[in-house]
């Protein structure tokens, strides 16, 4: 009996040191994946880190507008919109997140009621979302009254690939743009943008105002526009002097 009592109590024993052999094997195992996971959280903050600084590195506005060619819809047909041909006339650039939405309809139709405006001015303009050109056109082809945008003045483009809403930063995380707004001028070089988050939009008046301020300059190489400038308003020297006699005239 004594040796059968010792034989099951060796067994139990060795039992035990089995299973916490096999627990310490499993924890060990684990070790691994928990580092993994580790390098690939500190990895991919510093890819995070990294377009960050790359982004802000190099801004778009004083360098050459990023070319692209993409399918669009206008007057209810689809077309291939280069930029590059463009080339000469100024263009107003501006990204909206989606089709079928809310904000984006109000600034798509406000832009198109005032196309006149920017044509005699020389300038173009185009809309860009990640939608597809059959979506555009969809959007099109419905009425305002009932969501819809009705006929617009100038091409709306897909960028379904969102190769452009990338290549002006103003695509989001979740894979729609934000309300980004470009003006490129006659050489095709970015002067002017601003970027709105999604829930507001933009202004026109301002837009208009901003490209005759941009066209004033251009057209006056020895003159700046002060802030709020319109055609009309005093300008000023970019110099000492220059600003004087700015304040001492307003």
């Amino acid at each position: 009996m004594a040796c059968i009592a010792s034989s099951t109590m060796t067994a139990r024993v060795s039992a035990r040191a089995s299973a916490a052999s096999a627990r310490r094997a499993t924890l060990s195992s684990k070790a691994p994946v928990k580092a993994r996971f580790a390098s690939s959280v500190a990895t991919k903050s510093s890819a995070r880190r990294a377009t960050t600084t790359t982004a802000s590195a190099a801004p778009l506005v004083g360098n050459a507008a990023p070319d692209f060619s993409a399918e669009a819809v206008f007057d209810q047909e689809f077309m291939n919109v280069n930029l590059s041909d463009y080339r000469g006339k100024y263009v107003v650039l501006f990204f909206y997140p989606l089709d079928f939405t809310f904000v984006c309809p109000t600034e798509i139709t406000a832009f198109s009621d005032r196309y006149e405006e920017f044509a005699k001015m020389n300038t173009e303009v185009l809309g860009v979302s990640v939608d597809s050109q059959f979506s555009h056109l969809a959007w099109i082809q419905t009425e305002r009254n009932a969501g819809g945008l009705g006929d617009i003045a100038y091409p709306l483009v897909s960028d379904l690939k969102k190769e452009i809403s990338s290549a002006y930063d103003v695509l989001t995380e979740d894979g729609v743009a934000l309300r980004g707004l470009f003006i490129i001028d006659k050489e095709g070089v970015v002067q002017h943008s601003t970027i709105n988050n999604l829930a507001f939009g933009r202004s026109v008046d301002e837009t208009l105002r901003t490209l005759q301020a941009l066209q004033h300059v251009q057209e006056n190489p020895d003159e700046v526009c002060p802030a709020g400038w319109k055609p009309g308003d005093v300008t000023m020297k970019p110099d000492p002097e220059g600003s004087k006699e700015y304040f001492a005239a307003i």
